[in-house]
């Protein structure tokens, strides 16, 4: 037998491939980091259209991935959006159509709103008969982890009670109580140091929890509170973007008359700049944690908001021109958003892809990049969107339905809606009219052709009647003490009152001598 030497430097070299293999991790599942953004508009970011706002950490993750440029919120409002991410079910099915907390039925009247409906009853938890993504991910050997903006239930269904192993400041409130500098009040995340801001110290909690299981698959969601109002920044940032502001020449005017509320048309705000700023620096804390421990090729990163930017309402934040409306309306402001995926070894770094996504498609994606089994009774209004990730198409055009059978406190009217094949129909629930929009010749919503198309108004309202019915939906009834006398002068007020008082504010933000408070609502010492 022929013996085999082996000089030095082969074996020498021999040894050092040995030993780089050891230290080679073993194969497991991808890492999962969701990041939710709160009422960020899909025009907020600088990679989706904002000469104003700076994300470039954001912007980092539709860069390294695939931007889905008819990404779709769920829901016009935060609750309902959030349900269908944990749920993969489109909100008529989980029964969560409004903001948990918001009145209902005759409870509708004390707000002295004088509308015609009383707004339909709703769940008000994440449903326990449902198995949440957490849950499915936890089956499936992750180490679940959530930071955050919770909003889907009061005590016995907070994140612990929905498959998430850790809770960083998920509860029931929907807004930073106490603001966005500590002291905050949140009984789910103490209070470290005066002054840390909000979105930093959630980014933080997520990068430690990364730290310490980086050794293990695991799922983090990190769901800011940011950008929700009220919006709140440093006295730096607000310096900078005034400034940027000032640059690029304030308008005159900065509102234009909606329905029954003004809407703002200018992205000019520069403290909730320097707000979606501070969020932007949080996300690229949790990004650089990733590099550095050498994970980001293991770890799927999705970045997304729960529903349109705040552009009438709530602190009147911003602007989702050229589309129309925001947050709380039923039409394209409302509902799109910045939809990110980053999944490394499937997508193409920088790609883009027009088919129309939702909120509900989330679930079936994960389980489907994480080798998990899909679990279609749960997530039956969702679809994976692996297929379009690895640059392939999908052969389907699905329906997307919404139902919001209330009225948003930013103008928004009771309706529901069916869109496919490029084709928008909004039925409304106080007088049974319909609108009809083609949305790939009119993005914007300018022209309602349910007059000109009465045969695919009537199919398409039809097709949507025969669904809600199916899923069980609840509908807004007649309110039988409404008032039109009160509801006009309501709405007098507004259009003589508030809306002065929004341009004046406005203009009071970009001033030299602006200042909210003493220590910019706690985010530094007193002079």
């Amino acid at each position: 037998m022929r013996t085999l030497y082996l000089t030095p430097f082969l074996l020498a070299l021999c040894s050092f491939l040995a030993c780089k293999e050891q230290k080679r991790p073993p194969t497991r599942k991808p890492n999962v980091v969701f990041i939710l953004a709160d009422d960020l508009g899909v025009h907020d970011l600088s990679s989706t259209g904002s000469a104003y706002y700076e994300t470039p950490n954001i912007d980092r993750i539709a860069k390294e991935g695939m931007m889905f440029t008819r990404g779709y919120a769920a829901s016009r409002v935060c609750s309902p959006s959030r349900a269908s991410i944990m749920t993969g079910k489109f909100t008529a099915r989980h029964g969560i159509t409004d903001w948990i907390g918001a009145k209902s039925g005759p409870g509708w009247t004390s707000l002295n709103r004088y509308d015609k409906l009383l707004p339909a009853p709703y769940r008000h938890h994440l449903p326990h008969e449902d198995t949440s993504l957490a849950e499915a991910m936890m089956a499936g050997g992750y180490k679940t982890f959530f930071a955050g903006k919770w909003h889907l239930g009061s005590q016995g269904s907070h994140p612990e009670d929905h498959g998430f192993d850790i809770n960083k400041g998920g509860w029931e409130m929907g807004s930073p109580i106490g603001g966005y500098f500590s002291p905050w009040e949140n009984p789910k995340l103490d209070n470290t140091r005066a002054g840390e801001q909000l979105s930093m110290r959630l980014a933080t909690e997520t990068a430690d929890f990364i730290r310490k299981h980086r050794d293990s698959a695991f799922f983090a969601f990190l769901s800011f509170y940011a950008v929700h109002g009220p919006i709140q920044t440093t006295r730096q940032k607000w310096a900078k973007y005034r400034e940027k502001a000032q640059n690029m020449g304030v308008a005159d005017r900065g509102f234009s008359m909606e329905r029954v509320l003004p809407v703002r048309q200018r992205q000019d705000n520069p403290v909730y700049a320097g707000l979606v700023e501070q969020m932007d620096d949080a996300v690229g804390l949790v990004l650089k944690t990733l590099d550095d421990l050498g994970l980001a090729d293991h770890t799927i990163v999705i970045f997304t908001s729960d529903n349109g930017g705040v552009a009438s309402g709530d602190s009147f934040s911003t602007s989702n021109l050229p589309l129309r409306g925001g947050k709380g309306y039923q039409w394209e402001g409302g509902l799109r958003e910045p939809y990110f995926i980053k999944a490394p070894g499937v997508t193409k770094p920088g790609a883009t892809n027009d088919f129309p996504v939702t909120g509900t498609d989330f679930y079936p994606t994960i389980l489907d990049l994480a080798g998990l089994k899909p679990l279609p009774a749960q997530h039956r209004d969702g679809i994976s969107l692996k297929p379009l990730l690895e640059g392939k198409d999908i052969n389907t055009k699905r329906p997307l339905y919404w139902h919001y059978p209330h009225y948003g406190n930013q103008g928004g009217a009771p309706s529901s809606i069916l869109q496919e094949d490029g084709w928008k129909l909004i039925y409304y629930w106080e007088d049974g009219g319909s609108e009809l929009y083609n949305l790939i010749s009119d993005p914007e919503e300018q022209s309602n052709l349910a007059a000109e198309y009465p045969q695919r108004t009537e199919a398409m309202a039809g097709k949507l009647r025969q669904w809600l019915r199916a899923v069980g939906a609840e509908q807004p009834t007649p309110d039988p003490s409404y008032d039109s006398l009160m509801a006009r002068k309501r709405l007098l007020t507004i259009q003589q009152e508030l809306w002065p008082a929004l341009e004046k504010e406005r203009m009071q933000v970009l001033s030299d001598d602006y200042r909210p408070n003493a220590d910019w609502w706690g985010s530094q010492p007193i002079d």
